[in-house]
């Protein structure tokens, strides 16, 4: 039989984390993503940078996992679960790329980490945004997320409304 390219590209896909460069990518993205749409500077890209190290080097497999979205082979997005403390999850640098929006991959990437959670024990899950980040907390309201509380910040360059938001698992 003769196989023929049919010129299909792959779907979006969700992969577990632990490629060469997906750390990197992580790190990358936001700080490219967060500058372009929101006028951050280097400081959001050094807290990424000091999440990502945290979990590269501290992370408990059992308990914590993060997970690469791609979209015909490319990284396009990510999220990350992590241990708050024995019964709280916590979600955390979810990002989807702008070329790769309106697939529904922030939807799955959080439900993802939800999955993982309530299969790893925890009873609850938290998550820390700011206001201007509209779409994200879409996505955390329709996965069931409630607003805990907010508060005003200088951060990142920005005068920003910090907001922590959690649900039950």
């Amino acid at each position: 039989m003769i196989e023929t390219d049919t010129g299909a590209r792959p779907g979006p896909v969700i992969r577990p984390l632990g490629q060469p460069g997906d750390l990197g990518w992580m790190v990358q993205a936001h700080g490219e993503l967060y500058a372009t749409e929101f006028g951050w500077d280097s400081g959001f890209e050094t807290l990424v940078a000091r999440i990502v190290a945290g979990y590269a080097t501290e992370h408990d497999p059992g308990s914590e996992a993060g997970w690469i979205a791609t979209l015909d082979g490319e990284r396009v997005g990510c999220v990350l679960c992590t241990r708050a403390d024995d019964e709280t999850a916590q979600l955390r640098i979810l990002l989807v790329d702008p070329q790769a929006r309106g697939h529904g991959l922030g939807g799955r990437l959080v439900d993802t980490c939800l999955d993982f959670a309530r299969t790893s024990g925890y009873r609850r899950i938290t998550l820390w945004t700011n206001d201007v980040l509209t779409a994200a907390r879409r996505i955390y309201r329709a996965a069931g997320f409630e607003l805990d509380d907010e508060y005003r910040h200088h951060s990142f360059g920005r005068d920003l409304v910090g907001q922590n938001w959690s649900r039950e698992l």
